[in-house]
């Protein structure tokens, strides 16, 4: 039997697969960075080295490597299925990974486990049930079969209702591919709530972006569903309407999609944009990056589960160019904060990108809106206030605690 003391801060393991930076990564580490240490006691656990742990590291977080097989980690989420899971070799690493868990999460003595990966919901929140701690999935992916394969889609589904205790989606579009209207309806929505994601505001740097010749830039991982070729596309009718337009590919590809960058370096070179575009490989300073572009644009060709780089571009004042789906018209406004079009679509992005560029008062005017937006609704003190809330709402379920201001300790098992 354990004590819980309401005086002292919430320990909370929080658990994620991988260590390179990714969306998911980024939002994780901004999280932990913003939560208020008399009210969490923060620990990381990540099942590989890499720049989050390094960065957690540098802002004086706990970090703990626990590896897990190369082969298991590497698995991509679009190719997760039975077959996979159930290979004899990978089948004991996992088993015995998990037992590792179990012993962690107890050795460290948390109140509660929060996972921020779909490996580390599945793996991490069965270690967390055997270890009986109370477990938070921090969703940031659609679990939809045009995001991942069906097979993944039925696991996934039907670990949500054995696994945690609660669920935040960083968005409602992906909230509803995890839950059906119908238990909504039935209130069975208090252990899920969409918690949209912060955005750590930069200082406003000077704006880079008005030179002789604009430049309209897609920003984040290089990845086919990241529609970095619609935007090629769109950039080679842009380039004829609107000539002396710069346009700018920032990131890099993860994960082995190296040959998608080919493929696009070749569509370039084939609809001669050399010398109009330029591939600038990865980015430390994102937001230096942003400060130079005149406009920001998302071109996700599958619906994004929120778009976190969309939120970074309206807190530098940019005016956003985004596709219709998804979680991203939660975030932007049409004809308020940007614009919004269908999803691969280069003729409609082309257009979009034209009137902006041929009204930059107007483009102007959206980017303020949008930077007055994310002040208002997409803070990481917002943020990390609601999350601190869940973690409050968990423990008061799952432990009977008394409401705050009381003297009474808690008696867990």
């Amino acid at each position: 039997m354990r004590v819980q003391n309401l005086t002292r801060p919430i320990r909370v393991l929080f658990v994620d697969h991988t260590a390179q930076l990714g969306g998911g990564e980024i939002a994780l580490r901004n999280l932990v960075n913003s939560l208020k240490t008399n009210r969490v006691h923060i620990t990381v656990l990540l099942w590989a080295e890499g720049a989050l742990g390094e960065q957690l590291i540098s802002a004086g977080r706990a970090v703990y490597i626990l590896p897990l097989s190369s082969r298991i980690a590497e698995t991509r989420k679009d190719s997760v299925g039975w077959k996979s899971l159930l290979r004899v070799r990978e089948l004991f690493s996992m088993l015995l990974f998990i037992w590792k868990l179990v012993r962690f999460i107890s050795r460290m003595d948390v109140d509660l486990v929060h996972t921020n990966s779909l490996k580390s919901h599945l793996v991490g929140g069965l270690a967390a049930r055997l270890a009986g701690r109370p477990l938070v999935w921090h969703l940031r992916d659609r679990i939809a079969p045009d995001y991942l394969p069906r097979t993944a889609v039925r696991i996934v589904r039907m670990a949500r209702k054995m696994l945690p205790q609660f669920v935040i989606a960083n968005s409602q579009a992906t909230l509803d591919t995890i839950a059906s209207r119908s238990e909504h309806k039935a209130g069975k929505y208090q252990q899920l709530r969409v918690i949209h994601d912060g955005c750590v505001q930069p200082a406003r740097l000077k704006d880079a972006s008005d030179g002789d010749a604009p430049n309209v830039g897609i920003v984040g991982r290089i990845s086919p569903w990241k529609g970095q070729h619609v935007f090629i596309k769109a950039a080679a009718i842009v380039s004829k309407e609107c000539p002396g337009t710069r346009f700018q590919i920032i990131g890099a590809p993860l994960f082995s999609e190296t040959d998608y960058e080919a493929e696009l370096h070749r569509l370039a070179a084939s609809l001669n944009l050399e010398g109009q575009l330029t591939f600038t490989g990865f980015v430390s300073d994102v937001p230096s990056a942003i400060a130079r572009l005149r406009i920001v644009v998302h071109a996700s060709v599958i619906a994004e589960p929120f778009g976190q780089v969309v939120i970074e571009g309206m807190a530098a004042g940019k005016p956003v160019i985004a596709t219709r789906a998804g979680g991203i018209p939660e975030i932007v406004t049409h004809n308020e904060t940007g614009l919004l079009v269908p999803v691969e679509d280069e003729r409609a992005l082309a257009d979009a990108m034209i009137a902006l560029l041929r009204d930059p008062a107007r483009a102007k005017a959206m980017g303020e809106k949008g930077r007055e937006t994310v002040h208002e609704f997409f803070t990481m003190e917002r943020h990390a206030r609601a999350v601190e809330q869940v973690y409050e709402d968990v423990l008061l379920a799952t432990q009977r605690r008394p409401r705050q201001g009381t003297e009474e300790s808690l008696e867990r098992a």
